[in-house]
Order: C-alpha cells, then structure tokens, then sequence
C-alpha cells in the first residue's frame, strides 16, 4: 500500500475515533454495525500494511468487536529477527485521547512486552506515516529491552 494511502487510513482511523463507536445508533446489538464495523475493517486493513512496511517476518492481525459500549479493537503482534511489536487500535473509555498502544514483544505470543508506549489522536491526525514507521520501527533496536512498566502519558 502507498504511503499516501496508509496516511489516509490514518486520517480516517483518527476520524472513526473521536465518534463514539460504542453506540450503535438502532441498529442490531448482534455484532459490529455503522462506524464501528467501518473502524475494525479500516484497522486491520492498516495494521496488515504496516506489518509489511515495518518488515515482520511473521505477523498476527486480528480485530475484537467487544460489546456495545465500547468501541472494540484492531491488534498487530508480529516478529523481526530478535523481538517483536505489539499494536493496538482502540478508543480509550472516558474520553482518553491515547488511541495507539505499541510495545515490544519476545515472541508472537507475547501479550504482556515490554514498557507501554502511546499515540494520540492528535498524533494520527497529524504524523506522516514515515514518522510513525521510524517511531515503531525504533522497537526493532531495542532488540532485548523487554521491562515491564507502564509510561506516564
């Protein structure tokens, strides 16, 4: 996918994110419907790119509707050589901006990582999409860093 799209995409994922993608405006509760439907598609969609373009050999998409008051989310965990990168898509629970949570990973099955690392909204609405690849990309040489705390937004 083309820079110029996956910018896009985050534009678009920004967008989807400052809705409330918990209410789902009378449709049917049975699953994912409206806007939130269009945010898990859009996710995983951008997170099977940036796998590409973040160069994993090996790489897991997968995206949870969760219930009807939140907004659900789209996960990459994925590995280059030595260690890996875990993304997460979400909108936060009351009005939080962090909406991209990415960290380190010892294997493929690494849920827990290393130390919690956040984007905003503002943050999608406004890097370029080189930008967040060197940010993310940055993880990959850290190689063994895997301490686990949470950082201070």
């Amino acid at each position: 996918m083309s820079v110029k799209s996956q910018e896009t995409n985050m534009r678009r994922l920004a967008e989807l994110l400052s809705q409330d993608l918990g209410y789902i405006y009378g449709e049917r509760e049975s699953g994912p419907n409206g806007a939130k439907k269009t945010f898990l598609n859009l996710g995983k969609v951008f997170l099977r790119a940036l796998a590409k373009d973040l160069g994993l050999r090996d790489a897991k998409i997968t995206s949870n509707p969760a219930g009807i008051a939140v907004s659900g989310d789209c996960s990459l965990i994925g590995m280059w050589e030595n260690n890996g990168i875990y993304v997460d898509i979400s909108q936060p629970g009351l009005g939080g901006s962090r909406v991209l949570l990415y960290r380190t990973t010892r294997n493929i099955r690494d849920y827990s990582g290393g130390r919690n690392n956040f984007l905003t909204l503002d943050d999608l609405r406004k890097l370029s999409y080189p930008a967040l690849l060197d940010k993310l990309g940055a993880l990959r040489k850290e190689g063994g860093t895997h301490e686990r705390f949470d950082r201070a937004a």
